[in-house]
């Protein structure tokens, strides 16, 4: 079994270093299922919404406060979840299986923990929502869909910590399958849970949420078998010892996985306060500002998948000890990065009024919303750009455990630099949303510059 499980563990001992070429085919590999992954999670969230739609205008407000409420938690946890892969990449390049598998037992023992504190933002999101301002009648529904969702932290966040050591040992498309199985599953029982088909009692808003809990159960619950009963997975023998607590590799996650967090919250804060200044602006300004994010989160999912790999692909060379393919994996990363995120920007660019229409339609009264959709998209384009590159930088450094200076460079980009930016250009200037946009791409750059630079700097010390 041992010798299996080395051969699982090494498989790139003793070959020579991969030229460039090879180091682009090996992360565009990892990067696609890690794509699709993050598609299909979209894909649920909006089928959810559409099918919410049907309840009215207050449901489909209601769900977007609840949202709002669950992920500033969510994030959290994400972050955390997020150190698993470069610990568990690490292990894989140094052939210690081991450590793979404390990896990921400590991922696991962390979304449980974090989960009881983190499920107390939703089960009082009704409170909070009223301390914001927010009417009690739409606090009151948001609340109904929240009691639901809340319960479905800890099982989405184990799956991503199994989902971070399954791209560690270059085998990410488990998670892929499953999340495309998981769709139209999801979509039933929302429709389901809402109505009250099947026998089931008509449950509404909190039959949506307590959907959405059940398939990340059951997701979380596939993907577990998985590992534990396939190979290569079985092989690492997962879920071995699962009881213990591994205190010191623990902290050694949280040290990594907290900054990320709180990098992954200032950039939730940032639009969340865009939204907010677009609301000073008009009723167009926050349409068409939605539309265009909406458009942008989509289009982010391709080069955070090759951030994701990338984080894998530079934890790989570092476990080795190999500077010169720590740097060849970054530059890899970043250079693929650029050229998709380029190619879908320019077909966005001729797309742009397209865009508008398909939310906004093509009558005469919704024309001006088209318009300013159209415009911060085109304005976008270069943030399109420092977006993807600041993604796809942050997730080479993660690979070799660079999170501090990451969140320091954040703070500085979106609250140093975009905030202000993009306020003083809306107010003072006349550019409106334009102006906020503006500041978005002025302080992502900054970010994706500053992340750009640490790795080089990083990269040489390596080398010596």
């Amino acid at each position: 079994m041992l010798d299996t499980v080395q051969h699982h563990a090494q498989p790139q001992a003793g070959v020579p270093q991969s030229r460039l070429a090879d180091e682009f085919v090996e992360t565009l590999r990892l990067a696609v299922p890690l794509m699709l992954t993050q598609l299909g999670q979209i894909a649920m969230i909006t089928t959810d919404l559409a099918l919410i739609g049907r309840l009215g205008e207050n449901a489909v407000a209601a769900a977007a406060l609840a949202h709002t409420v669950y992920f500033v938690s969510f994030t959290f946890g994400l972050g955390l979840m997020s150190a698993v892969s470069p610990l568990a990449a690490q292990a894989f390049g140094a052939g210690d299986v081991r450590r793979i598998r404390r990896s990921l037992r400590v991922g696991l023992w962390v979304a449980f923990l974090i989960s009881l504190p983190m499920m107390a933002s939703p089960l009082y999101g009704e409170q909070i929502l009223l301390a914001l301002g927010q009417a009690p009648q739409s606090a009151a529904l948001a609340q109904h869909y929240l009691n639901g969702l809340a319960w479905g932290i800890a099982p989405a966040l184990g799956f991503i910590a199994l989902r971070s050591m399954m791209s560690a040992v270059n085998r990410p498309q488990p998670p892929l399958w499953i999340t495309l199985a998981a769709i139209p599953v999801n979509a039933v029982l929302v429709y389901a849970l809402i109505h009250g088909l099947f026998g089931v009692p008509e449950l509404g808003l909190f039959g949506a949420g307590l959907a959405t809990t059940i398939v990340n159960l059951g997701t979380f619950i596939a993907v577990l078998a998985i590992a534990g009963l396939r190979k290569p997975f079985s092989d690492y023998r997962p879920l071995a010892h699962l009881w213990r607590i591994d205190w010191p590799l623990m902290r050694q996650l949280i040290a990594l996985g907290a900054p990320i967090s709180f990098s992954l919250l200032l950039e939730y804060g940032l639009f969340s306060s865009a939204a907010l200044l677009m609301g000073l602006i008009s009723t167009t300004a926050i349409a068409a500002h939605q539309i265009a994010l909406q458009v942008t989160a989509v289009l982010f999912m391709v080069p955070l998948g090759i951030g994701m790999a990338a984080t894998v692909r530079v934890g790989h060379a570092f476990g080795r000890g190999e500077p010169a393919a720590v740097t060849r994996a970054g530059l890899a990363a970043a250079v693929l990065g650029i050229g998709l995120v380029c190619a879908l920007t320019i077909a966005i660019i001729f797309g742009r009024y397209q865009l508008g229409q398909l939310f906004f339609g093509s009558g005469a009264g919704s024309a001006t919303t088209v318009e300013l959709t159209a415009t911060l998209l085109l304005v976008g384009a270069t943030f399109f750009i420092a977006d993807g590159l600041q993604t796809i930088m942050g997730g080479a450094l993660r690979g070799i455990n660079d999170t501090r200076m990451t969140l320091l460079f954040a703070a500085i980009g979106y609250w140093g630099v975009a905030f202000p930016v993009g306020w003083a250009l809306a107010f003072h200037t006349g550019l409106g949303a334009v102006g906020v946009w503006v500041g978005f791409s002025v302080g992502t750059f900054v970010y994706a510059g500053l992340l750009i630079l640490r790795f080089r700097m990083l990269t040489r010390k390596l080398a010596g």
